[in-house]
């Protein structure tokens, strides 16, 4: 009996192991996020595991991909192509595109409304924004904007689009359920990224021609502009963490990083990365910063933590990405 009883006991022992290895492996699962990384000369996605920080694979997409926008759900992701006019929609799942959608002239910001029925597409050489239908995949609406758009951020209730216009050194808003421009923001010279924050109540925008390199803080209750930060040489894309308390900008002709404190609207900080910095962007939980470095093919990996780059990975030729590029979903 006492032999019986210790072959029972081990089994109930092993079963519990076991039960306890995949509890660990869902968990591991659960908490894997990816970040997308176009390469524009080479017509490319790299797909980086933000967990191990390695490039997984690489997807085709159209001729010099730019603008990157992550669904909420982590199901698909939206690439803008410059020079085939047309976005591609990738599948998460099979890392395969499943869909292109013809656009305006020289799309580049991207960015998909908070509940994911809408994607806003910044047609650069046409001065309009294309607004596409994410369950059919074709354009709803072409709204007019300012001269040379660029960037694109929507406000977490979903009621607004915020669009740089390069060329006209201002910021068009677009109330998002007419479709119409319903302001239009005097900011810095040259804007480029735009963030909305997590509250909605200001909005981020980098100047990337302002002699000292500049970003405009707007007051979204009265359309103003509240403040104005000197960051770096030519800053290009911006992101903000996910409790709003600090903006990272990265300068494309200084080879850095400022991270602005939110409260005081002064530089924090100011971290070394890769040659020309160009798209920015946050994990979920706000620990990891990626940084695309346009002309070193890499991404530079900051903890946020320590504002130090813990990691460098290599990417594609000629990276790019423009806009939200890290899975927001905790699911694999």
């Amino acid at each position: 009996m006492c032999g019986v009883s210790t072959i029972i006991t081990d089994k109930i022992k092993m079963r519990k192991y076991t039960f306890f290895i995949i509890l660990v492996i869902i968990s591991m699962s659960a908490y894997t996020q990816t970040a997308y990384i176009t390469n524009e000369t080479a017509n490319t996605v790299s797909v980086i595991n933000v967990l191990t920080n390695s490039v997984s694979t690489t997807i085709p997409v159209g001729t010099n991909p730019s603008g990157v926008s992550v669904s909420a759900d982590g199901n698909k992701v939206f690439v803008t192509n410059t020079d085939a006019n047309t976005v591609s929609v990738i599948n998460t799942a099979t890392n395969t595109v499943s869909a292109t959608i013809n656009v305006g002239l020289e799309p580049r910001g991207i960015a998909l409304s908070p509940d994911g029925s809408k994607l806003f597409v910044v047609n650069n050489a046409a001065n309009t924004v294309s607004v596409i239908n994410t369950l059919t995949n074709t354009v709803s609406a072409t709204i007019t904007v300012g001269s040379q758009p660029y960037g694109v951020s929507v406000s977490p209730d979903g009621s607004k689009a915020y669009i740089t216009n390069y060329n006209a050194a201002s910021v068009s808003v677009i109330n998002t359920s007419t479709n119409t421009v319903s302001a239009t923001i005097t900011v810095g010279s040259g804007p480029l990224g735009i963030s909305v924050s997590p509250d909605g109540l200001k909005v981020y925008v980098s100047n990337k021609n302002s002699s000292t390199g500049t970003v405009s803080v707007i007051n979204t209750a009265t359309n103003t502009v509240s403040a104005t930060i000197i960051s770096g040489m030519a800053p290009w894309g911006l992101c903000i963490s996910p409790d709003g308390s600090k903006v990272y900008v990265a300068n494309y002709n200084a080879n850095t990083v400022s991270v602005i404190n939110t409260a005081t609207n002064t530089v924090s900080n100011t971290i070394t990365v890769g040659l020309n910095p160009s798209g920015i962007s946050v994990c979920p939980d706000g620990s990891k910063v990626y940084v695309v470095n346009h002309n070193a093919n890499s991404v530079s990996v900051i903890n946020a933590a320590t504002n130090t780059v813990s990691n460098t990975i290599t990417v594609g030729s000629i990276p790019y990405s423009f806009g939200n590029f890290i899975s927001t979903s905790l699911v694999s």
